[in-house]
């Protein structure tokens, strides 16, 4: 079998171990089998395996490659979770078509797991003096908790995201805010307008607000790899009946960050709105950036062949490994369909990624 046959068959193999994040699908099965057989494969190829569960059933698997001593460390790191099906029939059993996978998780993000897998059992054949960690982590897809439960326990000098990034060089990412916005009324009997205040009414002057907010945002100062921050209403909820005054109305807002911009930045804008809503911070993922020039940039350019530099408007694990401390981008393969229901990747841009990971662990960790 050539490397290329074997590298698909491993992709093919952990499309076929549903592991679909049940925090999105509440009859996802997660991560316990294919950590198991990730963590198998590890061992199998020589690296010391730990196995990192904060969360019962959640498994996330760390393989280690020691070095010799006295060099730089590197994480190659990948998800494993993978959204629900939708609408895709026959989810996990992969197809293999005029050079494409096709199936849940093949290009978001099992073929750059297998990827960083077979680059660590070649690099197992290498002398190193830094150590390669290859980080296997769970559910990405919702919080997180696999890359944050990894880095409780290991640190390393670098680290490569394995994302998709259409074999471009990603070196910065948006983050985004959660804001809830509440507005208070009265309630009273729909004939009562004497007595009664609509809460929903008074949502409207955020609501409006948040448009020409929104068109500031878009026409305002652009980042060079992001462009502009956004902000939009993703919910909305109150009253309790045709014939009642609604006594309380919440609206729930999305705003997506370029770097420089945080959660209280983001809270105060709401509030200058209308200074009678009541806005808080939900939750908060930071953007991430790394110069172009950083020596983990270069590396990994220069092992690429100085391909295109990007940014991505979503959101990755990218950012709490830079906020850890440890310089990070993002590099991966060639594909479409990420969370839709035809997904593909393309098989030789991650033949081609194996190459790029194996030329940035020789630079950085020899």
């Amino acid at each position: 079998m050539t490397n290329a046959e074997s590298l698909e068959q491993l992709i093919c193999q952990l499309i076929e171990i549903e592991s679909v994040n049940p925090d999105l699908v509440v009859t996802g099965s997660g991560e316990t089998a294919i950590a198991a057989f990730v963590a198998s494969w590890l061992r199998s190829a020589g690296l010391s395996v730990e196995v990192i569960e904060p969360v019962a059933g959640r498994p996330s698997v760390v393989g280690v490659l020691r070095g010799s001593g006295g060099g730089r460390s590197l994480m190659l790191n990948a998800h494993m979770d993978t959204v629900g099906a939708g609408q895709m029939s026959e989810a996990f059993s992969p197809v293999v078509r005029n050079g494409r996978v096709h199936g849940r998780g093949a290009y978001d993000m099992k073929a750059s797991l297998a990827a960083i897998l077979v680059t660590a059992r070649e690099a197992a054949r290498a002398r190193m003096k830094g150590d390669l960690v290859i980080a296997a982590v769970a559910d990405e897809e919702v919080a997180s908790i696999g890359t944050s439960g990894v880095l409780q326990r290991f640190h390393t000098d670098f680290a490569i995201v394995t994302e998709p990034t259409e074999m471009c060089l990603c070196l910065a990412h948006k983050g985004f805010v959660w804001l809830q916005v509440e507005t208070d009324g009265v309630a009273a009997h729909g004939s009562r307008s004497d007595i009664g205040v609509d809460a929903i009414a008074n949502m409207g002057t955020t609501l409006t607000g948040l448009r020409d907010l929104d068109e500031r945002l878009r026409s305002g100062p652009r980042h060079p790899l992001l462009g502009t921050g956004s902000v939009h209403a993703s919910l909305i909820e109150g009253g309790q009946e045709m014939s009642t005054y609604p006594a309380n109305c919440v609206a729930k807002l999305e705003r997506r960050t370029v770097p420089g911009e945080d959660g209280p930045t983001c809270q105060r804008e709401i509030e200058r709105l209308d200074p009678r809503a009541r806005a808080e911070v939900m939750l908060e993922r930071a953007p991430s950036e790394l110069a172009a020039d950083h020596p983990l940039s270069r590396a990994v350019a220069d092992a690429a062949g100085h391909p295109e530099t990007i940014g991505v408007p979503y959101w990755m694990d990218m950012a709490l490994l830079n906020a850890a401390g440890i310089p990070t981008v993002a590099f991966g393969p060639s594909g479409q369909g990420a969370h839709a229901d035809v997904e593909w990747v393309d098989l030789s841009s991650v033949e081609e990624c194996v190459g790029v990971y194996g030329r940035a662990v020789e630079r950085l960790c020899s």
